[in-house]
């Protein structure tokens, strides 16, 4: 997920507070919906006994517990790549742990795809249920109101995305500040009921989980699947760990979240046990007559703040997807001079916007979303495990035996949760799986698309040392000025090259073939991000120049180029680069009956190709110095 930039000088409380505003507001809206969702499946399967009330408690503790406090914040967090997190960069970094092995790296890619997949559609239901939630506390405020739950988060949901391309700058600064509040209140609040009912802290206790199971098993089963939405969001521990840091989400989360949702769902639970009718809607019951409308106003502030980090990480994922070849290139705009992280892409804002108003529309209510949401959720938890058991061996010398504790620990209790949820796929679950499915058959058409298209250009563009060696015997006249082609590989001849020697029988006196490369890194270390060849010739001006990128890097080629020639490695004067002329290569694709994919797919891809974005602005080339010359490709 995106984020502003983690401040050089900013002080531990300080960072602290920023992590709260973007890192926890998924899984610190939870208390929202997890304890209600848990009660109203199937018809009241859950009864509101002290027994079940103490086995459901125990439950959600401890999955708060094993999964965010022990695996996501003290092991996972552990494993960055680069400094960066999430399930992007975990696959990015089991690829380079296994990069010797080219079919288990092949296979830790397809995880990472599916991790990926699974994340659009948590996505999508995010928004939705939080908002949808916090604006049905008028339902319990004032009961009149209660038929304008849906036109009021349909506008507010609306205003949202319209905001996102101004950027998120300055309302990023209000949002750590409102997290803080919204986490002391709802602790406060819990506090009474706690009181007034002491024994409920007894649901801490394992045995009451372990109780519940032995005793109900089916309804322990059902319930797991509400259960898993107390830690919705616990990626985003991980993922944003490369804005902030490991210590300021980790001070946020034991000294302020984990023991403002505990005494929370504490007090949610006393309620219940006291009064069995709040089972309805627990959290806003929880709060006196007059707090509920103004806590009606801050569950929504701090929900559109949950909505806001899953649509920045949206942004940011997919991002990085395109810099990694898995989709198309898309129009990406900077929203903040500052702040390289903060972006804003049109396309994806409108997709999501368009499958969020759907889904809140189609669901008549956040319970009836809740049981599509759960799906995702424990999809992408055990993708995370499962990345996390094959990275441990390499990244630490973990052996058999703390892998086997890890796997049955971590992976038995989320494969609960997911075998749990499956049984909701015809009740919802089916929407972030269809969303899933969707995204993996883009971006694997996509990544063989263009191997195919690699394939067909090589049989055009022919040799680019052998072109060299002819453009040297024909003496072709050379022209004043610098010439950059934009190529993939330097094997190969640029085709815009190619055609303005054997058209026009003339080629630029300076020559720069530069080929961009995405690494499985965040970010690259300029002193390395530079591969010179001269192809052969030190006296022919025609060179071919590498640029490494990291995936979370923005690849800026005008931007690259000068730093080139600060560091040496290119021998060009500033005032060569500002006149400098840009060539790209982008021709058409043309589907036929070749192997290599069905038909289906590569009309897929061509489509996906004539809708992507134009490579002069995605690699910020200027527009009055570049030119577009294009040839047909067959696949």
């Amino acid at each position: 997920m995106e984020s502003a930039t983690r401040p050089a000088k900013v002080g531990a409380a300080g960072l602290a507070v920023a992590a709260l505003g973007v890192v926890f507001g998924d899984i610190g809206t939870s208390p929202l919906y997890s304890l209600q969702t848990v009660f109203s499946i199937d018809d009241g399967a859950v009864q509101a006994t002290a027994d079940d009330v103490f086995g459901v408690i125990s439950l959600m503790f401890w999955a708060i517990t094993i999964v965010v406090s022990i695996k996501y914040v003290t092991i996972l967090m552990r494993a960055d790549n680069g400094g960066e997190g999430g399930v992007m960069a975990l696959a990015a970094l089991a690829q380079r742990l296994y990069a010797a092995k080219a079919g288990k790296a092949g296979l830790l890619l397809v995880i990472g795809i599916v991790g990926v997949s699974l994340f659009y559609g948590d996505s999508l239901i995010t928004p939705a249920i939080s908002v949808r939630s916090a604006v049905e506390g008028l339902q319990v405020a004032l009961p009149a109101l209660g038929h304008l739950v849906v036109p009021i988060a349909a506008v507010i949901l609306t205003g949202l995305f319209a905001f996102q391309r101004f950027g998120t700058a300055r309302v990023g600064r209000l949002f750590g500040p409102i997290m803080v509040l919204w986490f002391i209140v709802i602790a406060v609040a819990g506090v009474p009921m706690i009181v007034q009912h002491p024994n409920v802290l007894l649901g801490l206790s394992p045995t009451y989980a372990v109780t519940f199971i032995v005793a109900h098993p089916f309804v322990a089963f059902v319930a797991m699947g509400a259960v898993v939405l107390v830690i919705t969001g616990a990626e985003a521990l991980y993922a944003d760990m490369g804005h902030f840091g490991r210590p300021p989400i980790r001070r946020a989360w034991f000294f302020l979240v984990f023991p403002s949702l505990v005494l929370n769902y504490l007090g949610q639970a006393a309620l219940i046990l006291q009064n069995p009718d709040a089972r309805s809607n627990p959290f806003f019951l929880l709060f006196p007559d007059w707090a509920r409308l103004p806590m009606v106003i801050l569950a929504t502030a701090a929900t559109v703040i949950a909505s806001q980090a899953v649509i920045s990480g949206a942004f940011s994922l997919t991002r990085q997807a395109v810099q990694l070849g898995l989709l198309p290139p898309l129009t990406v705009r900077h929203t903040s001079e500052h702040e390289g992280g903060q972006v804003y892409l049109p396309a994806v804002n409108t997709l999501l916007f368009v499958g969020v108003m759907t889904v809140m529309l189609v669901f008549r209510s956040s319970a009836a979303l809740a049981t599509a949401y759960g799906v995702s959720v424990t999809g992408a938890l055990v993708v995370d495990t499962l990345l996390l058991l094959l990275v441990a061996p390499r990244l630490w010398g973990w052996g058999w035996w703390k892998i086997g504790i890890t796997a049955l620990v971590f992976g038995g209790l989320e494969l609960t949760f997911l075998s749990a949820n499956l049984s909701k796929i015809l009740h919802g679950g089916w929407v972030p799986l269809i969303v899933a499915l969707a995204v993996i058959v883009v971006m694997t058409t996509w990544r063989r698309g263009r191997q195919l298209v690699i394939l067909g250009r090589l049989k055009k563009e022919g040799s680019l040392p052998d072109f060299v060696k002819d453009v040297r015997a024909r003496k072709i006249q050379r022209v004043p000025g610098v010439a950059i082609f934009l190529h993939p590989n330097r094997d190969s001849t640029p085709l815009a090259l190619r055609a303005n020697v054997e058209r026009n029988n003339v080629m630029h006196k300076r020559v720069i073939v530069v080929t961009v490369v995405i690494e499985n890194v965040p970010h690259i270390d300029p002193k390395e991000a530079f591969e010179y060849h001269d192809l052969g010739y030190s006296d022919d001006d025609i060179d071919h120049l590498k640029i490494r990128f990291g995936f979370s890097d923005t690849p800026n080629i005008p931007r690259a180029l000068r730093r080139a020639c600060t560091l040496d490695v290119l021998d060009l004067r500033p005032k060569q680069l500002e006149t400098a002329s840009y060539f790209v290569s982008r021709g058409a694709i043309r589907t036929t009956r070749a192997p290599g994919m069905v038909a289906w797919r590569k009309s897929l891809f061509a489509a996906l190709a004539q809708n992507a974005a134009n490579p002069a602005a995605r690699f910020a080339l200027p527009a009055s110095r570049t030119v577009t010359m294009g040839s047909d490709i067959d696949i």
